[in-house]
Parts: C-alpha cells; sequence; structure tokens
C-alpha cells in the first residue's frame, strides 16, 4: 500500500541534514498537546448565525436571555432579552422584551425597550414601549405609551422628566 518514503518523496528535496535535525528538534505530538490546551483559543467575534427559533407549538414559561439572535413563534410567559427578537405572527409574549432590535409581529403584552422598535401590521402590543428609533406599520394595534430615551436598554424603568419651569 503506502509507506512513508513515498509521502516523502512527492515533497521538495531537501537534505537528510536538516530533516535529521528536524526530527530531533520537533517536539513529540503529545508534548504539543498541552501547549495548545494552556493557551485559549482568541475570542474573535464569530459572524451572526441564523436566529434560535421558538416554535408555534413551544410554551416557556420563565425568563429567556441571549447575547444572539432569536425569533419566536409559540407563548413566553417572562421576560425576554436577546440581541435581535423577531415576534412571529403567531407568538404571545407576557413579559418586559429587550433587545438592540426588536421586531413585532405578534402579541406583546408588557413593557417593550429597544434601540429600534418595529411594530408590524400584524402587530398587538399592551404595554410602553421605550425606543431609541420606532417603527410602526399601518395596521398595528397599540394601546400604551412611547418614549425616547438616547440609551433604553441599560435603564431599567421609565425616566420621569421633570415638569418644565416656566
Amino acid at each position: 500500500m503506502f509507506s512513508k518514503t513515498r509521502v516523502t518523496e512527492n515533497r521538495p528535496q531537501q537534505s537528510s541534514a536538516p530533516q535529521a535535525a528536524a526530527a530531533e528538534t520537533a517536539p513529540a505530538p503529545e508534548q504539543r498537546k498541552p501547549e495548545a490546551a494552556a493557551q485559549p483559543a482568541p475570542a474573535a467575534p464569530r459572524p451572526r448565525a441564523v436566529p434560535s427559533v421558538l416554535s408555534s407549538d413551544l410554551i416557556v414559561t420563565g425568563n429567556i436571555k441571549t447575547q444572539g439572535d432569536i425569533q419566536i413563534e409559540g407563548t413566553v410567559e417572562g421576560d425576554i432579552r436577546a440581541h435581535q427578537l423577531t415576534i412571529g405572527e403567531s407568538a404571545t409574549i407576557k413579559g418586559e422584551i429587550v433587545g438592540d432590535d426588536v421586531v413585532v409581529n405578534g402579541r406583546v403584552v408588557g413593557r417593550v425597550r429597544g434601540l429600534k422598535v418595529r411594530l408590524s401590521a400584524t402587530a398587538r402590543v399592551e404595554g410602553d414601549i421605550i425606543h431609541k428609533t420606532i417603527a410602526i406599520e399601518s395596521g398595528a394595534h397599540f394601546e400604551g405609551s412611547v418614549q425616547r430615551q438616547e440609551d433604553p436598554l441599560n435603564n431599567g424603568g421609565t425616566k420621569k422628566l421633570a415638569p418644565p419651569s416656566e
């Protein structure tokens, strides 16, 4: 079959002295593994993957927190925090929603906080919206107050403004 000499014959010719010296100085494979394990891989930012999806037949009771993207089609009774959050047309959320980019196509009962908030024509929101930018399509149903803040994610509650002085 194959032999080691045949594999090395395909490589460019080197003198046998450097090969022997390299073989003597090269650490054994088992010696290299601890070094690789001791040095953690650099935490490079990963490209955005597909969002996690909670299907329409799923019911979650409790809070959901992720730094990634999530799409919810089912029912959630609890708070949700994500980078990009999409509430599907069949979804019902009872709790607070916090995200950099929030798109509501379904029903939300509770406060919505996001840098970018978009209510589509099929959205039904009962609660306050705290945002940096907002878009509400024609046909969306919304009951509550809307408040713009420069940083809506880091503020747990609504900021009450002092009455204007005369």
